[in-house]
């Protein structure tokens, strides 16, 4: 099937759209379920342990982290996506968390940074920066060099590559060849001398796509799961076609919802570094990913209205998570990361 109509801008204009749309009232409620409502703790009335002593430290890519919290990737067009990094970066520093970028496409091209450049890092010198390319690239001529760069130009700590078939089958112009990929990403594992990580951006990877990336080295899978943002309905957004929009609408819940995709590479692959995103919405949401299997969190739209006004803005929307991710904790009777993993769960209702 080729794109069905709609106009095509430059990538920089495509991205700003992304931001504007994501941050329009207009597609609340076009999302999936993520499945984190289904998930409730059974609630522990003496938890024996202390509030203000709860542990949420976690190390990740040689790093500590001070909460297992992943700011996701964010992007736009260069000039605002330049703020935008900022201010992430800013944030990460002051609270220990990890940071991953949004597509470097743009940067590696030459075609404005975004803020993609070594000041990053230096607004974050302590915590790990994730770099990010398209995996639709890797079949379309790119490789380790283009790997290296991405990474380098922010020193980054590892690189994700990003799985998006749904949103370019979707988007006027987007990338239709996908066959290949997995050997692509094999053949850019062995050929770099850091981590690699395989997200999805909002359709889920299930148990036994993890199996064959970790096969091939792959070093952590972010699972990026159906129930946060749709690119599915920002594409619906973006077309003036109403075939494509049509086509787009159909899809918008699309994709295995994050909370079993958690679930299923946990079980598939019990010795896996797993990132738990799409749809957390707030600490709870944390809390219940965790127990399902993942160890970090990924957070990117929740926290965009806030990345768009200021770093004391990202600082205190990540502040607000981190503190209901210890109150679930501390009613959960968890010290620490290893017996939130553990927490009771209640049945579901007969």
């Amino acid at each position: 099937m080729k794109p069905m109509g709609g106009t095509t801008g430059g990538i920089a204009e495509r991205k700003g759209d992304h931001l504007d749309i994501v941050l329009s009232p207009s597609l609340v409620g076009r999302r999936a379920d993520s499945g984190f409502d289904a998930i409730r703790f059974e609630h522990v009335a003496l938890p024996e342990v202390d509030l203000d002593a709860i542990d949420l430290r976690i190390d990740f890519l040689g790093r500590t982290l001070k909460a297992p919290i992943l700011i996701s990737s964010m992007t736009g067009g260069p000039e605002r996506a330049g703020a935008i990094n900022a201010r992430l970066a800013e944030a990460a520093e002051h609270l220990g968390l990890a940071l991953a970028v949004g597509s470097q496409r743009i940067a590696i091209e030459g075609r404005g940074t975004g803020g993609l450049d070594g000041a990053l890092r230096r607004r974050a010198p302590s915590v790990p920066l994730l770099a990010n390319i398209g995996a639709a690239q890797l079949v379309a001529g790119w490789g380790a060099e283009e790997a290296r760069r991405a990474v380098g130009m922010i020193g980054a700590d590892a690189l994700i590559v990003h799985l998006n078939p749904l949103q370019e089958a979707l988007q006027p112009g987007g990338d239709r060849r996908w066959s290949g990929v997995l050997d692509a990403i094999a053949g850019l594992v062995e050929a770099v001398e850091f981590p690699v990580i395989v997200k999805e951006v909002g359709a889920g990877i299930s148990g036994t796509l993890a199996g064959r990336l970790l096969e091939v080295g792959v070093a952590a899978i972010d699972v990026a799961g159906a129930g946060g943002t749709s690119w599915a309905a920002i594409e619906a957004e973006r077309t003036g076609d109403p075939r494509a929009r049509a086509a787009a609408l159909l899809f918008s819940d699309w994709g295995i919802p994050t909370a079993r995709a958690i679930a299923d590479v946990r079980a598939a692959c019990p010795e896996a570094v797993v990132i738990g995103s799409g749809g957390v919405r707030h600490g709870l949401d944390a809390a219940r990913a965790i127990r399902l299997g993942a160890d970090l969190v990924g957070q990117a739209a929740a926290g965009l209205p806030a990345a768009d006004q200021s770093t004391e803005a990202v600082v205190a929307h990540f502040e607000q998570v981190i503190a209901e991710l210890t109150i679930a904790c501390f009613c959960t009777g968890s010290a620490d990361l290893a017996a939130l993993r553990r927490a009771r769960l209640l049945a579901p209702a007969p």
